[in-house]
């Protein structure tokens, strides 16, 4: 996957990461809008070529072999290019690959399918099932799922930071209920979307977080709860992560030490990815 956005002429992979456990992989990249639609393009081409989601198992929600395709305004680009960039890459996915595509976020034209949650809800099989239901016809693509590829979500938004804390511990019960204290839905901090997940390979479980908003629900703020509400469980935090890259702005009033944050190097930095490439 990474050899075929890397071959795509005016397009940089800056970041791609991956773990057995949540069996899913992050590729970031940055282009021109021609660029980054022959990119998309060209990871569907051999996603569906080489995936089936009927055999895949893993611990994050997913609706399809290439989830989500989220495009994010840097430097001079707007959010009006990328939602146009997004409408634009959701119909030729699913004009060439026969793959359901749902616009999300900024470029949702359904009000009811801004929220990516709302989309990926019960995973595949429960997209499957409210497609037969009124209101529910994917924005471009057949009415039912590719039989290995599944659906994809295609939008527009701004940066989010994927933050992760792992806990020492195997109770995915107390890793839950973390979560559900703690994501915006149940009440808790704005601009958080958390669930509990187990770390099978590590034997043990992790919060698994998108930060939607890092300066009004900074990460310190998101790792201080966590680590409360551990203690309320009587379980430590053992470490915490980011998956794929950070804004500088998110780092520049804290620690990586102070975040317990794992492999943290100037390389996940935004700003040094796109001044190197």
């Amino acid at each position: 996957m990474a050899s075929a956005i890397r071959a795509v002429n005016g397009v940089r992979l800056l970041d791609c990461s991956s773990d057995p456990s949540h069996n899913r992989s992050v590729f970031t990249l940055v282009g021109d809008g021609s660029g980054l639609q022959a990119a998309i393009m060209a990871l569907f081409d051999r996603a569906v070529s080489d995936l089936d989601l009927r055999t895949h198992r893993g611990e994050h929600p997913r609706i399809g072999v290439v989830d989500v395709v989220p495009f994010v305004p840097l430097q001079a680009a707007t959010m009006a290019d990328c939602v146009a960039l997004a409408r634009r890459v959701g119909a030729a996915v699913a004009d060439r690959f026969r793959v359901p595509v749902y616009l999300y976020g900024e470029a949702a034209v359904d009000p009811a399918r801004t929220r990516l949650e709302d989309i990926r809800r019960g995973d595949l099989d429960g997209l499957a099932a409210r497609m037969a239901s009124p209101g529910w016809a994917p924005d471009f693509g057949p009415l039912a799922p590719h039989p290995s590829a599944g659906a994809s979500a295609v939008g527009a938004r701004m940066p989010l930071i994927a933050f992760n804390v792992n806990l020492d511990t195997d109770r995915l019960d107390v890793a839950k209920a973390i979560a559900a204290v703690i994501r915006e839905s149940g009440g808790g901090l704005p601009f958080v979307k958390a669930l509990g997940i187990r770390l099978e390979a590590r034997g043990i479980v992790q919060v698994s977080m998108n930060l939607t908003n890092y300066e009004a629900t900074p990460i310190p703020r998101v790792f201080d709860a966590v680590r409360r509400e551990a203690k309320r469980h009587g379980v430590n935090v053992l470490e915490s992560e980011i998956v794929g890259l950070v804004p500088s702005a998110a780092l520049s009033a804290t620690t990586a030490r102070d975040l317990q944050l794992v492999g943290c190097t100037r390389d996940k930095v935004l700003e040094n990815r796109l001044r190197d490439s």
